[in-house]
């Protein structure tokens, strides 16, 4: 995909994420639209995966660490054809597939299960240890929060992926400076979290995690490392899209109302109209 295909299918997919959580009535919007470029970059012209064969073995993998924000990774993979984009609107109703977090085991395209805050990172460094041990060249993508890395299982695997040189993992911390009691510094800081990467041996890149350019030379940095994991920490901004959202704590974890989600909408469908 060109750069414009790219703008135009975040777009969409940040309408994929309102739909949903609206529907819901619950959700979490704040944290799934600030990371809605990463997603998009990924599954569109990152990873080697096929919506026609999810579960093919030399696929890479992806782990949503911080599952909560599902809706982001749900957008996507609909956009990408994995599932039917109106199946969206069944986000955590009773009966539906599309659960509040990830579940690999009726999800298509869903690698790991996940939602407990932490334990995503430690599954990727699974699956990029049995890569190397099986000399497969399938890479692993590990998506965490900002205020999900203060969890210490965050660090023990980083420090794994460190030692054992996984140089064909990617971890991406999506840095939109808010959690749900307020900003990551007012909880508990995990700045600077670049230098703390790079204390457990990892390459460190800093980026605008909403510019489409700075995220392709990121992956293609990560790609052509070696003998070291890296850590793509992306600057974000919360709720990226919806201006009343935007760097608003309050919308980590909550359902936009009929008249928000109808301006949240339009906002978003002319700013898709404009691309």
């Amino acid at each position: 995909m060109n750069k414009q295909e790219l703008l135009k299918t975040a777009n969409q997919v940040r309408q994929g994420i309102v739909t949903a959580v609206h529907a819901a009535k619950s959700g979490h919007p704040g944290g799934s639209l600030s990371a809605a470029d990463i997603f998009t970059y990924l599954y569109f012209e990152e990873m080697n995966v096929d919506p026609k064969d999810p579960k093919k073995a030399d696929r890479d993998r992806f782990v949503l660490s911080k599952g909560h924000t599902a809706p982001g990774l749900y957008s996507t993979l609909a956009n990408k054809g994995f599932f039917p984009l109106k199946d969206l609107e069944t986000l955590r109703h009773t009966g539906s597939y599309l659960q509040g977090h990830p579940d690999m085991k009726h999800i298509p395209g869903v690698d790991m299960s996940s939602g407990s805050l932490g334990q995503g990172l430690s599954a990727g460094v699974g699956m990029a240890l049995s890569a190397k041990l099986d000399n497969k060249s399938y890479r692993t993508y590990v998506l965490c929060g900002d205020g999900e890395i203060q969890e210490g299982q965050i660090w023990e695997a980083a420090m794994f992926a460190g030692a054992k040189n996984l140089d064909n993992l990617c971890v991406i911390v999506d840095n939109n400076n808010l959690q749900i009691d307020g900003t990551v510094e007012e909880v508990c800081s995990p700045y600077p979290i670049d230098k703390k990467f790079e204390a457990f041996n990892f390459h460190v890149i800093n980026i605008n995690g909403n510019d489409l350019d700075e995220i392709d030379k990121a992956f293609k940095e990560a790609r052509e490392t070696k003998g070291q994991p890296t850590a793509i920490i992306a600057k974000t901004l919360k709720g990226k899209g919806v201006s009343f959202m935007e760097n608003q704590c309050g919308w980590h974890g909550k359902a936009p109302n009929d008249e928000e989600y109808e301006k949240a909408m339009d906002e978003l469908k002319k700013e898709g109209a404009a691309l």
